[in-house]
Formats: structure tokens, sequence, C-alpha cells
């Protein structure tokens, strides 16, 4: 591992880099981003050893860390411009329209679909640090497809930033990001939203907003500039998703205005049962 090209230096771009520095001290990094000032401060906190927007044609890895509705395109341009050599992995958060792009690609074996779980409510190479990826969860797509002296590359990469590896099929990968990531965070801007709209009447509302309302509302403090895109590029499940959420708000709504506290208690009980599935400390 010499030399890894990113895409995109922000909180995961960033965060790459930054570990990935930290297990090669001799490893060159070179990168770019749509922002002048993102190039700025990538080179000022050592997140790359320079800024240019190609990568060598020796590089080891690129690394595509930019907005899903971008990916697309921006694969297709790399994978014209890298050596047999090179590989190319997307640390998107939709897997299955970019695998249906490149399915007939002439590099399809060079490029490897890759989704990190990890992240904050921070954006920008400000918020990047070497731990972020530490025992996380990486998600893997179609590594089949992938060739296998190009992937050994991508294994050395994630054994080295300490990633738990799973792997998924990219239509059942979109199909469950809805609901476990995307959906939430339409629920946290949407409650966002809802409280600062009740702030326009009642200006001391946030005096009273303790511990719950900040856990639930952190992440609509993401970077939109990510998070739309990530809505509109995988519809169809978000769509399915929000349709379930709807109807059990709907639901317990319904049993709020009939005071029906049994009934509401009965669900909350049921729901508690996640405390059995969910995990946090693994």
């Amino acid at each position: 591992m010499k030399k890894i090209h990113i895409v995109g230096l922000g909180l995961l771009g960033g965060s790459f880099g930054l570990g990935a520095r930290k297990k090669f001290p001799e490893l060159k990094i070179t990168g770019s981003d749509i922002s002048e000032q993102n190039q700025k401060d990538a080179l000022t906190f050592g997140i790359v050893t320079a800024i240019q927007e190609s990568p060598d044609p020796d590089t080891d890895i690129v690394i595509l860390a930019t907005p899903a509705d971008s990916l697309g395109g921006l694969l297709e341009k790399t994978l014209g411009q890298i050596s047999e050599e090179t590989l190319v992995i997307d640390l998107g958060s939709t897997k299955s329209k970019l695998c249906k792009l490149v399915e007939n690609h002439p590099k399809r074996a060079q490029y490897l679909a890759c989704h990190p779980i990890a992240g904050t409510e921070y954006s920008g190479p400000k918020a990047a640090f070497a731990d972020l990826l530490d025992r996380k969860v990486m998600i893997l797509c179609e590594m089949e497809k992938t060739d296998l002296h190009l992937k050994e590359k991508a294994y050395e990469l994630f054994e080295a930033l300490n990633l738990k590896l799973r792997f998924m099929d990219p239509v059942e990968h979109d199909r469950h990001l809805a609901f476990v990531s995307h959906l939430s965070h339409i629920s946290s801007f949407m409650l966002g939203k809802t409280v600062l709209q009740k702030m326009e009447n009642d200006k001391n509302i946030f005096d009273m907003a303790g511990s719950g309302f900040a856990s639930t509302v952190r992440l609509a403090k993401s970077s939109p500039a990510m998070w739309a895109p990530i809505l509109t590029e995988n519809k169809e499940n978000i769509l399915a998703a929000l349709d379930g959420y709807i109807a059990n708000l709907s639901d317990i709504r319904a049993k709020i205005s009939e005071s029906n506290g049994a009934a509401i208690k009965e669900d909350m009980t049921d729901i508690n049962k996640i405390r059995d599935i969910l995990d946090f400390g693994k």
C-alpha cells in the first residue's frame, strides 16, 4: 500500500485518509474536493499529502466519498482514468444503482461497492478523525465481481482500519438501509422542523428540551448536501419505509385521541422488545 487517492474530503473521505496515514505513515495520499476550502483544510489537517484532480497511474486505491447523486458519473469517469492495478471503491449509502450502472463496464472487476456504517452529525474535513472507522461495519456488495488481487488491497486497508466486514446483495442493502438509517434521519429532520415551527410562537420552548430531545434530533444536524441526494437516490425503498412509519404514527395518534392508555401501553411494551435486538455496546 503506497498510494491512495480520495475524491471528496469531508467526514468520511477525510477519516479514511487520517486512519490510513495513521496505520501507514509512509503512505502518499492525494485527493480533491469540489470545495476549495475543504481542499485547504485537508492539507492543513494532514488528510492528504497533495491536492490533485486525478490519481497517479500507480495509485493502489481510489476512494469516492462524494454525495450519492454524484457517484454514478464519477465512478464511470474514474474507471476510465485508472491503470489496471488500481481499485476503485465508493463509500455511498446506496448501492444498487451503482452496481447496475457498471455491471457491463470493461473495468467492472476494478470496482468494489462499499458502505461504511460510520459517521457523526458533523461534516467537512474539520470533523474527520482517524478512529471514526475503528470497529465499524463495512458492507461490501457483489464482491465476487471484483478482481481477487485488487480485492486484497482493499482487505489490507480495511484490516488496518479495524473494520468489520459484512457482505450483502446491493438491492437488499438499499432496502434495509431505508429503514435503519435513512428513515431515522428523516424522522430527526422533521422533528427538528416541527419544533422550529413551534418556536416561532414560543421562544422559550428549547429551555424545556432535555436529553431525550437532544438525542432524537441530533441527526438533524447532519449535512443536507449529503442527505438530500440519499433520499432521492433510494426513493422507492424510503417511500415504502415512510408509508409504514406514517401508518404507525397515525395509529398511535388515534389511540391518544381516544385516551386509550391500555392500548398505548401494550404497543410500547411490545416495542420494548427492541432492547433484546439492539446492543450498541458491541
